[in-house]
């Protein structure tokens, strides 16, 4: 199925939903869904305001240090792990629990020792990325062929050679994976830390509207960063698909 096939189906839907939330807007059953084209409307009347662009430039920079603390940290210690039976025991339970947990019950934590500044924000956004990151980076290196590695070690890689030739290489469609949804899920830390930490960004214009019932500003700003996080997505997704032909080389 080609590229444009395979978004058909994913575009109707959305066509699909857009116009029954027209019509539930139109026929005003609550304040609290405004019909979507005011709400588009209301999107361009804002989108370069200076509120909006500061919000923006806010929500942009924590993120992306968030997400790329995750990434930095998150793909060696994956890597690792499944290079080290001894590491993957002491990691992998905190890993899991990490994963599993309810971390919005970490924030005072952080705020008490981070103060509630932007520092907190990322490392909120980090924590919530971090954990499938590491997960998806362990299970691409346990399903290496261990003939490259041994292939590298006759040749006489030293560890670090064998780490970004092959390791990460090997692994590298399982990591994308891991990227994917550790991205989807910074954007919730993101917005969590600035709703709950610091009122900064799009968390203060989420404040703002809801307090003040500005109902089409609020789902403007809403929409603006489902599209991100949704743009984000589609690209890993793409990039993983360009190198699925390394999991039928290992």
């Amino acid at each position: 199925m080609t590229a444009f096939g395979y978004k058909l189906p994913a575009m109707s839907s959305l066509l699909v939903w857009g116009l029954l939330w027209e019509v539930i807007g139109q026929m005003k059953l609550t304040f609290f869904v405004p019909p979507l084209s005011t709400v588009i409307a209301t999107l361009f009347s804002v989108i370069g305001t200076p509120a909006f662009v500061k919000a923006m430039t806010e929500t942009a920079y924590a993120f992306g240090s968030g997400v790329f603390f995750a990434i930095a940290i998150g793909i060696p210690v994956g890597i690792m792990m499944g290079k080290s039976r001894l590491l993957d025991e002491l990691l992998l339970p905190w890993v899991n629990i990490f994963l599993s947990a309810p971390l919005t019950a970490l924030v005072p934590v952080l705020m008490v020792l981070f103060g509630f500044g932007m520092t907190s924000i990322i490392i909120t956004t980090t924590l919530f990325g971090i954990w499938i990151i590491i997960l998806n980076s362990r299970a691409g290196v346990m399903q290496i062929n261990r003939s490259l590695v041994e292939m590298a070690r006759s040749f006489g890689a030293s560890p670090l050679d064998a780490f970004f030739k092959i390791y990460f290489w090997a692994a590298l469609p399982e990591i994308l994976g891991g990227v994917r949804i550790g991205v989807i899920r910074a954007v919730k830390g993101v917005i969590i830390g600035q709703l709950l930490i610091s009122i900064v960004g799009f968390g203060a214009l989420f404040e703002l509207y809801s307090s003040n019932f500005l109902m089409g500003h609020f789902w403007a700003v809403l929409i603006v960063l489902f599209a991100m996080a949704f743009s984000i997505s589609e690209f890993l997704a793409y990039l993983e698909r360009r190198v699925a032909y390394y999991a039928a080389k290992r």
